[in-house]
């Protein structure tokens, strides 16, 4: 069966860091383009961070570039994504979802339909 499990959402106080995972069972990360997602209350699903580890690549939201580093570990089929200063901008429910043949770039969430997870709530109290 193939899935994707979120995890590592919390409330935090703005400043403060979190590191989301995405734990991938059933396929290989590897022939995959993996996204990090996210979305607001009344707002679209947005792209926050793209990783095509096969070939090496990242893609970051402007709003996010130098405080969010997406990386994977393939030995574990997880992504990761870590959020530093955190702001109260960033509160949303976060999403990791895998396609075989999204472009990394632009990281466009309407692009991503192969596999999706169930998505972890971040909050950042101001």
């Amino acid at each position: 069966e193939v899935q994707l499990v979120e995890s590592g959402g919390a409330l935090v106080q703005a400043g403060g860091s979190l590191r989301l995972s995405c734990a991938a069972s059933g396929f290989s990360f590897d022939d995959y383009a993996i996204g990090w997602f996210r979305q607001a209350p009344g707002k679209e699903r947005e792209g926050v961070a793209c990783i095509s580890t096969g070939a090496g690549l990242t893609y970051y939201h402007d709003t996010v570039k130098g405080r969010f580093t997406i990386s994977s570990n393939a030995a574990k089929n997880t992504v990761y994504l870590q959020m530093n200063n955190l702001k109260p901008k960033d509160t949303a429910v976060y999403y990791c979802a895998a396609d075989s043949s999204a472009p990394t770039y632009g990281c466009n969430a309407g692009l991503f339909g192969d596999y999706w997870g169930q998505g972890t709530q971040v909050t950042v109290s101001s």
